[in-house]
């Protein structure tokens, strides 16, 4: 089985490219739907959090907005949190992979939004950059309920440049084009990872 990196950067349309292999049969990994349900009413994560925000605790559950606003005054805190969040997020990632290799089939997908900025992408077999012109990214990360220039630029100031990140991809999704268009480079890269697994 291939084991294949999905990332991109804010609003470059990862999360609509990963429901394309989702909708083609592919077993695809959320990595931010993992951390959402860590943060709910007795996640995993919460205690930590609780530990290390507890202002950003309400009723059981982190509420995301007040801890993204604490790490924007305190960016110190971002690495305390990672370091109690991630290995619940690569735990819940392999118990996926081991069930999609036990299912039998050839690609396992994993959604990572920080894959190369935390070393992932050695973890995995192939990459695929998810990316649209610069100016479009903009417009849709600004065009979220919450955003602003300022929180947009600290999230930018954190992810590794997208030229970078293309130069480094083994396979490149330009969601800067119609969503027909971006299905079918979706369509190469899933014929093209069958032919190499043998599957």
């Amino acid at each position: 089985m291939i084991v294949a990196g999905l990332t991109g950067s804010i609003a470059m349309g990862k999360s609509e490219t990963a429901r394309m292999f989702a909708a083609r049969g592919i077993p695809v990994f959320d990595s931010d739907t993992a951390v959402h349900e860590l943060y709910a009413k007795g996640g995993e994560a919460v205690p930590a959090i609780a530990a290390l925000v507890p202002s950003a605790v309400t009723n059981g559950s982190v509420d995301r907005h007040k801890l993204a606003a604490r790490v924007m005054e305190q960016p110190e805190l971002l690495e305390r949190i990672e370091a109690s969040v991630h290995p619940l997020v690569r735990l819940r990632q392999k118990v996926f992979l081991e069930a999609a290799e036990a299912s039998g089939s050839p690609i396992a997908v994993l959604d990572i939004p920080l894959l190369f900025e935390t070393g992932r992408e050695k973890e995995v077999d192939v990459v695929i950059v998810v990316s649209a012109k610069a100016e479009l990214q903009r417009q849709r990360a600004l065009s979220r309920p919450g955003m602003t220039a300022e929180k947009l630029s600290f999230i930018l100031s954190r992810q590794l440049p997208d030229a970078e990140k293309r130069s480094r991809a083994d396979y490149v999704v330009d969601t800067s084009v119609s969503l027909a268009d971006t299905a079918r480079e979706v369509d190469r890269v899933i014929d093209d990872l069958k032919a190499r697994s043998g599957g």
